[in-house]
């Protein structure tokens, strides 16, 4: 009797072990220390990521938002487990950074557009650039593609067929006026502005700087298709607090707050 009893005992504290021990880390997922750490560069990603957080608040999801000047460490910090999702990139350059280090980080949803603009303090219309002028653009792989394509559309130059966002420099076709193209890290181009006669700004680090894409560029993206995207690790791609956070930023009240902060500058992309 005593050793069915004491069998008996044992079978009831597995199973509330069972149901209050091992099965909870696994309901909580990434909110098991109460909160999602958000990377986000500064800028317009940060304003939007704070108006998710605010809304989050409300619905009893707690954000610690992490601001980065570079396009490099967000993703670095979302592999090594430092960020629970990172949100701030293109999809481009989110496959080069996958490629390129060998991480194992997934898209799970869209963001937002930030058109790519053409900026100048010598000119205000890309056609008075004279022979030879200096045009900086971004040095990381994919948005310096982004930026000769922005060019080509521009009129500037036309690059070699086919090559997309994956061009260089080295792949244009044509160049009628000379122009020298200077790669500049996109996080410093708007302080380096006055050293050359225009340059292809991130519109991020434009509205950053206090400029205004639709107003103070001299020639902006048509049709952009460069949508951002919001990364996670691969293990965390069905979290529950991923839906959630997903849900809450494709939201009406988050669409709204871009639309009304921004003025087409910044576009919803879901």
């Amino acid at each position: 009797m005593k050793k069915l009893l004491l069998t008996g005992i044992l079978a009831c504290m597995m199973a509330v072990l069972a149901a209050c021990g091992g099965g909870s880390d696994e309901a909580e997922g990434l909110l098991e220390d109460g909160k999602l750490t958000v990377g986000v560069t500064s800028g317009p990603h940060e304003q939007i990521l704070e108006k998710v957080a605010e809304l989050a608040e409300e619905d009893g999801l707690a954000i610690e938002l992490v601001s980065f000047s570079d396009y490099v460490m967000p993703n670095v910090s979302l592999s090594e487990g430092e960020l629970d999702i990172n949100s701030f990139q293109t999809e481009p350059f989110f496959d080069h950074m996958n490629e390129e280090r060998g991480l194992e980080l997934i898209k799970v949803a869209d963001t937002v557009t930030f058109p790519m603009g053409i900026y100048s303090e010598a000119v205000t219309d890309v056609a008075d650039l004279e022979d030879g002028a200096k045009i900086g653009l971004p040095s990381d792989p994919t948005n310096s593609g982004r930026a000769l394509l922005l060019f080509e559309q521009a009129g500037l130059i036309k690059i070699e067929e086919g090559l997309g966002v994956n061009a260089t420099v080295n792949d244009i076709a044509e160049n009628p006026n000379n122009y020298e193209f200077i790669e500049l890290d996109p996080a410093q181009i708007p302080r380096q502005l006055g050293e050359v006669d225009a340059a292809a700004i991130n519109s991020n680090f434009a509205m950053d700087a206090g400029l205004i894409p639709g107003k103070d560029s001299i020639f902006i993206e048509q049709d952009s298709t460069f949508v951002n995207l919001i990364a996670v690790r691969e293990e965390n791609k069905d979290d529950e607090a991923v839906q959630k956070f997903i849900d809450i930023y494709q939201s009406d009240e988050v669409k709204q707050f871009v639309d009304e902060t921004f003025q087409g500058s910044v576009v919803p992309g879901w």
